[in-house]
């Protein structure tokens, strides 16, 4: 009438032994076994004692993060501290179907693959009991267990969820954030190399990483530094990736427009590129015209030609002719070549005088890229027909 039991403490013993069917349960004065007596009416009461007593022992697992952890009758903790969960119930390991479940099956696979290292998040500590079990049960090692800290809100106040903003990956794909950016920015929430670098490789990243700097709490996920990696690995990309980048951002009605083609696109989209971010930012830009000078040409709006400080309503027209003359002979292969060359006029008339009524001819528009910028974009041949329109020289 007498079982070994690990248990070290009557305390324990007897909290454990009555859920498991045992009552009356106490080690006599200088004896190393307990005496019990059964209830058999309890659900978890079995013919089996050994296998109650069994669930008394003390397990102790160890994570790379988050240190040592201890399974027992009384919980599981970290460092010792002790959580309520006392004890594992049945564990389901195949289905009717004859499908194992993942409890099961994960194990297995694992074993099958050689895997050393399970690193998962925090939520599957509560069944690590179960884990463990199968484990023993199997008699397969222990894995190296590395319990990954949460993502958080960027207020850090839980965990990030749906009603936070959380999307699918696929969403940010979507939304035109690059493979690099998600990978490195998702590196860097929860583990720090030590260093000042915020943009790593992949290779740097294989390089840099240790399980040992992972950190024990969650880290934020904060939308504007994602915003901000991804504008720096779009500066990265090579200027047919970006062209292909801000392709697939335009509107159907700008690709098919007839002043439209790659040399153009080209030619406008490092003036893109330096304010985006995403690719959603370059179609919202798209859907209110934004680009709109660079395949069609505009409407002359004249009410906005004449300079704020011109005496007379015509009296831009000298200056743009002028304009007209230089550029016609002028280096059309960067926005310096064609600054360079316009210049001289420019401090001669003023800024405002020559700048003003060329940025409005050549885009229709008061605010737009600088007119060297858009000269360039658009090429010599259509800015001299955009000047000559606004001069009242050729119809539109």
């Amino acid at each position: 009438d007498c079982l070994t039991c690990e248990v070290n403490n009557n305390c324990e013993l007897q909290t454990v032994a009555a859920r498991v069917g045992i009552r009356d349960v106490r080690y006599p004065e200088g004896k190393n076994h307990l005496h019990y007596q059964k209830d058999k009416s309890h659900p978890y009461m079995t013919s089996d004692f050994s296998k109650c007593i069994n669930c008394f022992r003390c397990v102790r697992a160890c994570d790379e993060v988050q240190g040592e952890f201890i399974l027992s009758m009384a919980g599981r903790g970290f460092d010792s501290h002790i959580i309520n969960q006392w004890m594992v119930d049945d564990i389901i390991i195949i289905k009717a179907d004859g499908y194992p479940t993942y409890n099961f099956a994960h194990i297995i696979d694992d074993l099958e693959m050689g895997v050393t290292h399970i690193m998962r998040a925090d939520e599957f500590i509560s069944s690590m009991p179960k884990f463990l079990s199968i484990y023993d049960a199997l008699e397969i090692p222990y894995p190296t267990f590395v319990t990954l800290p949460p993502i958080l809100r960027d207020d850090r106040t839980k965990k990030l969820g749906k009603r936070d903003g959380a999307k699918d990956i696929l969403d940010y794909k979507s939304e035109g954030y690059l493979p690099e950016t998600m990978m490195n920015f998702l590196a860097l929430i929860g583990w720090n190399p030590g260093t000042e670098q915020e943009l790593f490789s992949k290779e740097e990243l294989i390089e840099a990483f240790d399980i040992t700097k992972i950190q024990k709490s969650g880290g934020a996920f904060n939308e504007e530094k994602l915003l901000w990696m991804n504008k720096e690995y779009l500066q990265k990309l090579s200027i047919d990736a970006k062209c292909t980048y801000v392709k697939e951002a335009l509107p159907e009605t700008l690709l098919t427009s007839p002043l439209y083609s790659d040399a153009t696109l080209m030619r406008l989209v490092p003036t893109i590129m330096e304010r985006v971010h995403v690719k959603t930012e370059i179609k919202d830009a798209a859907e209110t015209g934004e680009y709109d000078f660079a395949f069609i040409t505009p409407t002359t709006p004249f009410e906005l030609l004449p300079w704020k400080n011109d005496s007379e309503p015509n009296a831009y027209v000298s200056r743009l002719e002028k304009a007209a003359t230089i550029l016609t002979d002028a280096d059309f292969s960067s926005p310096e070549t064609i600054k360079e060359a316009l210049w001289g006029y420019v401090e001669e008339v003023g800024k405002g005088e020559l700048l003003w009524p060329l940025r409005v001819a050549l885009t229709g528009k008061e605010r737009s890229p600088d007119p060297f910028v858009s000269a360039y974009i658009i090429g010599k041949e259509e800015t001299l027909v955009r000047i000559n329109v606004a001069c009242g020289k050729i119809g539109e």
